[in-house]
């Protein structure tokens, strides 16, 4: 029997693990009907998080108590997440192709294809109904749909998948690739996933958790800083289809705004998508009922169409595609 080309050895190993990984979430995503049956990891991180919350979360009131609880919930999260994957990954280690159960494994902390997805539903509903569109677009955004137009609609998918595809993407793959090198991809990206779970959950600006996830919103900063100037890398790259000027362009409004956001990550792809679309994110809109004036990213059109969903989508597409080509690169590099 003739042996395997040496390429394909080549990719046969740890370095290939994120190609694999990416590849399957891309074309199969988390099925439903296993999120039904055993939910999903997020979802498992979620209930521990929770658990620390309810026994944990006892002192709001002292600013000094609460952080020192809010921090010894993360060490605990983190330290658990680390023992169970890195658990996995040894039995996957330890039996034929385990790398290749490994990367399964870790495809599930990857949303590239879910997050398009959900992008790409508000479009479908805004084609039924403004109300419908509303509906859609809360299920990706943190702020209040009530009352927004078809335009400010619009604005919040495409914000929402530039910040996403940083977060949901990127710095997963990242960390990943960084795993590979160091402790292992999976629990690498099981950590960062961990992380970012937290901060979603604890990491806000109110009484409960002002000090309480302070440690998890921090560190959820920390670990995406590398993955958000990359991602809007990845942007400026996709917006090169569309010629030299353009990702010249991009690159521009990159470096102007981006640190105009009040977040020290959230800016770079946003505002390198705004250039790359010739749009202008950014500006007003409300959290919980609060009225919050955010810089303004971008110098293009700020009325936004339907069809502009897609458009953004196509350049989320192209810069995945760029991702891609790094990742074979890596998985040859290693």
């Amino acid at each position: 029997m003739t042996p395997p080309p040496p390429f394909l050895l080549n990719l046969l190993d740890a370095g290939s693990q994120p190609v694999i990984s990416t590849v399957v979430e891309r074309v199969v995503g988390y099925p439903n009907w296993l999120y039904k049956l055993i939910g999903h990891p997020v979802t498992w991180m979620g209930k521990l998080i929770n658990l620390m919350d309810e026994r944990m979360n006892t002192m709001a009131h002292v600013k000094s108590l609460s952080r020192l609880n809010g921090i010894l919930a993360v060490l605990l999260l983190c330290t658990g997440v680390w023992i169970a994957a890195t658990a996995i990954n040894a039995v996957c280690n330890l039996i034929p192709y385990g790398w290749a159960l490994s990367a399964l494994l870790a495809s599930s902390l990857i949303a590239q294809k879910s997050l398009r997805d959900h992008v790409r539903d508000v479009n479908v509903a805004l084609s039924s109904s403004l109300a419908a569109g509303r509906i859609a677009v809360a299920n990706i955004v943190g702020r209040d749909t009530r009352g927004l137009g078809v335009s400010d609609v619009v604005k919040a998918a495409l914000e929402s998948l530039a910040e996403n595809t940083a977060d949901g993407v990127v710095a997963p793959v990242f960390w990943y690739c960084v795993g590979t090198l160091t402790i292992g991809g999976l629990p690498a990206i099981a950590i960062y996933k961990a992380i970012n779970t937290a901060d979603s959950m604890i990491g806000h600006k109110t009484p409960q958790y002002l000090h309480f996830g302070w440690a998890a919103a921090r560190l959820d900063d920390l670990v995406n800083l590398p993955a958000s100037r990359l991602t809007a890398l990845l942007f400026v790259a996709a917006a090169l289809f569309s010629g030299k000027d353009q990702a010249v362009k991009a690159a521009r409004i990159t470096w102007r705004d981006a640190r105009r956001h009040r977040s020290p990550n959230a800016g770079w792809p946003e505002a390198a998508m705004a250039g790359a679309l010739n749009m202008r994110f950014g500006g007003p809109r409300t959290y919980g009922g609060e009225f919050v004036k955010l810089p303004y990213m971008g110098d293009g059109r700020d009325h936004f169409l339907r069809q502009d969903i897609e458009t953004g989508l196509k350049l989320y597409d192209r810069a995945m595609l760029v991702m891609f080509v790094l990742l074979v690169l890596f998985a040859f590099a290693v």
